[in-house]
């Protein structure tokens, strides 16, 4: 006989046993390969269709079809090609085993494949420097003529254009036409207005406040522990939106009751999951001030203080605003997290819409979609210009 910890042999779930039998220790070798070797190739589907559902709620029910398939094609396997297992495990505790390591095997494909990036970017980046006082010597830029593909690339850009904005954009203005003047609730869109931009204003500027101290470890340490800090908030990032707000849900509800289903609560999911928008603009805003300035504003009698207001902060603030602008339009967009996390009574532009439209009722949902698009417009702009704006004194 063998007891095991859930009695589930998975490559996740450590098992202890005692062994009886040769057969025994067979059956759970040849079964526990096998299902991890499944395992990944579900998790890889999985975690695609999960990311998804960030963008579209619906595609949970797909998940959880995918998931009832994979049990019902697995256990159908094992009874046609070797019965014998179940006689070794309990059929039961695969089953539970396997709702176990699903959530983690989908979560953790996105983790695997943002360290990769991150090894990946770490290597390509290197040590180079990236700051200069004075504007320099610009390179005479050598425009490449396209010849005979220039109306086929003009072409092509054309095109893009208008299925990015002509085909959104016509979808909304024919259901504004067909639902008429009595789709506008005023009061229902102001509503939903105010807490998204409420919300989006707030979770920006905590966002890039927080973003600040983790880009200066980065840009000013060469260490292994600048990397890890930088990195740590990427993984986080990386895990789907429904991951991060199930956690923050089991957490919030275990050991802090009050923060459930409150403004501070989800504030805080909008840092865990859109920081990387801010920390990379600041990166590179911070990692374009020469030290040297910092060191002769100290020399001259100034504060850290006073030095980081009057010259990093300030050679910094075009990126900063370029990466408020991001998280800003990130929050304002966001569904997954807001609706398990958010306040009863929050309806935001993106609660709004996708309520109506999951009720098949697009002529009452285009109004707010077409709010949301109008919002994004300003944020645009400004991330345009400071994105393009040459920092100086």
């Amino acid at each position: 006989m063998y007891f095991a910890s859930l009695n589930c042999p998975t490559l996740d779930c450590p098992t202890l046993f005692a062994l009886a039998t040769d057969e025994t220790t067979q059956a759970l070798l040849i079964y526990t390969i096998l299902h991890g070797l499944a395992f990944v190739v579900f998790g890889l589907i999985g975690a695609l269709v999960m990311a998804g559902a960030e963008r579209y709620p619906m595609l949970i029910f797909g998940l959880v079809i995918l998931f009832t398939a994979f049990e019902v094609f697995f256990f159908g396997g094992i009874v046609i090609v070797a019965s014998w297992v179940l006689d070794e495990v309990a059929g039961w505790t695969i089953f539970v085993g396997n709702i176990l390591a699903a959530g983690s095997m989908l979560a953790g494909v996105l983790v695997l494949l943002c360290l990769v990036l991150l090894v990946a970017e770490a290597l390509a980046r290197g040590r180079a420097r990236f700051s200069r006082i004075g504007a320099g010597a610009p390179r005479a830029a050598n425009p490449i003529r396209l010849g005979r593909t220039t109306i086929a690339a003009e072409t092509a850009l054309i095109a893009l254009t208008v299925l990015a904005l002509g085909v959104p954009g016509w979808t909304i203005v024919r259901w504004l036409w067909i639902g008429g003047t009595k789709v506008w609730v005023l009061d229902d869109i102001a509503t939903a207005l105010g807490q998204t931009i409420g919300l989006a204003t707030v979770a920006a500027a905590l966002t890039t406040v927080l973003a600040f101290p983790v880009a200066w470890v980065a840009v000013r340490s060469s260490g292994v522990l600048a990397r890890v800090v930088e990195g740590a908030n990427y993984v986080t990032s990386s895990l789907p939106g429904i991951v991060t707000a199930l956690a923050l849900v089991t957490v919030t509800i275990h050991a802090a009751r009050p923060l459930y289903q409150s403004v501070a609560l989800i504030v805080f999911a909008y840092v865990l999951l859109f920081i990387p928008r801010a920390l990379v603009n600041v990166r590179a805003g911070l990692a374009q001030v020469p030290p040297g300035l910092e060191e002769a504003s100290r020399s001259l009698g100034s504060s850290p203080a006073a030095t980081f207001l009057r010259v990093t902060l300030r050679l910094t603030a075009p990126a900063a605003a370029a990466g408020a602008s991001l998280v800003f339009v990130a929050v304002a967009t966001e569904l997954t997290a807001t609706l398990l996390l958010a306040p009863t009574g929050t309806n935001t532009l993106s609660m709004r819409f996708w309520s109506l439209s999951s009720e098949l009722d697009y002529a009452a949902a285009a109004p707010y979609a077409l709010v949301l698009v109008v919002l994004a417009i300003p944020v645009t702009l400004v991330l345009f210009r400071q994105s393009t704006k040459v920092a100086a004194l």
